[in-house]
């Protein structure tokens, strides 16, 4: 029986204009809910998988909403702390169209879980019958408290003998309390052992140079000895690291994407098919649905092209599903890594 997969993070009311609207002609907004570690913990109850969230929500009916979310989802509840008189972070997006990006709006200052600091969340507790812990560079952007806290996670983690799992996820806009993302990045990506990121992302956490994604169609394949020859750079600085992903994407339109992925381990470089989506939906949670997909993949599957290509695929059919967490299941997945619903991306 699989262990336990323990995410920490917040969660966050995602508002969202209609249709294609500037937030200066809604009048109203579609309401859900998000957030980075979220998204990965339900991708990964939506396979089948036992997981929960280490989070703080505000004890008012917005937090208990999100209580029940979690629960609908079936995504365990016992580390969610509920706090008096804080506030639920929340975001607003404007969905990309066609030539025009995404933009989103963070609104999280003064959150309940912004309030965390080292010494409040149980960790042992928390890691009961847990086999892997996830957390990501949006926890450590937000505060130095959050900051410090992550640290404590990875340490505790990692003395009662888990997996510990990172997720980059570097947000430029979050960064404001004066110190760098390198500087505090770095040093707990070194105490991780399954690390994800964009190319991009990489190259900010460890300033090394990161080719060129520029596929635009499924035909084309990226230079695998250049991605080799660079994720061997990167392992050399992150020594402790066994699994090293590497998710890249090229969004040609705002509804035309590219995606491909990378696995290297133990020396050798593993590489998905690619997949070219012309009829994206939302993009956002592409990159946690990779994770949530991959942390799956790790404790049911043995070979590393399998967890890579069922990563993969969960990643490219997140593209097709509104809001931010995937609801796919393992069928659908392993239909699409094995030929099924090629027509999505025709």
């Amino acid at each position: 029986m699989n262990k336990r997969i323990v995410t920490f993070g917040e969660m966050l009311l995602r508002l969202t204009t209609p249709g294609n609207l500037r937030l200066q002609q809604a009048q109203s907004f579609d309401a859900n809910f998000g957030g980075s570690e979220v998204n990965v913990a339900i991708s990964i109850a939506s396979y089948g998988g036992d997981v929960a969230l280490v989070t703080a929500l505000p004890d008012n009916p917005l937090g208990r909403v999100c209580l029940l979310k979690l629960h609908e989802h079936s995504v365990g509840t016992d580390g969610v702390m509920m706090m008096k008189g804080e506030r639920l972070g929340t975001y607003i997006v404007e969905k990309a169209a066609d030539l025009r990006p995404a933009t989103v709006i963070y609104d999280r200052k003064d959150s309940a879980f912004s309030r965390l600091k080292p010494g409040m969340i149980d960790w042992r507790r928390a890691f009961e019958g847990a086999g892997i812990f996830h957390w990501s560079g949006i926890d450590a952007s937000l505060t130095q408290g959050l900051a410090d806290v992550c640290a404590e996670a990875v340490d505790a983690a990692a003395a009662l003998g888990l997996t510990v799992s990172c997720d980059i996820n570097y947000r430029k806009n979050l960064w404001q309390y004066g110190r760098s993302a390198e500087e505090v990045l770095v040093p707990l990506m070194r105490r991780s052992d399954i690390i994800f990121g964009s190319s991009g992302e990489y190259q900010k956490a460890l300033g090394l140079k990161a080719p060129a994604f520029n596929l635009k169609s499924a035909a084309e394949r990226i230079d695998v000895a250049e991605y080799a020859a660079y994720c061997a750079r990167i392992a050399e600085r992150l020594p402790r690291c066994k699994h090293l992903f590497m998710c890249m994407r090229n969004a040609i339109t705002s509804e035309h994407h590219c995606l491909e992925g990378v696995l290297y381990a133990g020396g050798a470089l593993k590489v998905s098919r690619t997949y070219e989506v012309n009829n994206v939906v939302d993009s956002m949670g592409v990159g946690d649905a990779f994770v949530g997909a991959m942390l799956y993949a790790e404790q049911n599957y043995a070979d590393d092209q399998t967890k890579l290509d069922f990563a993969m695929a969960g990643s490219a059919l997140k593209n097709t599903v509104v809001g931010d967490y995937n609801m796919v299941s393992v069928e659908e997945v392993e239909a699409l890594m094995n030929g099924a619903g090629v027509e999505m991306r025709r």
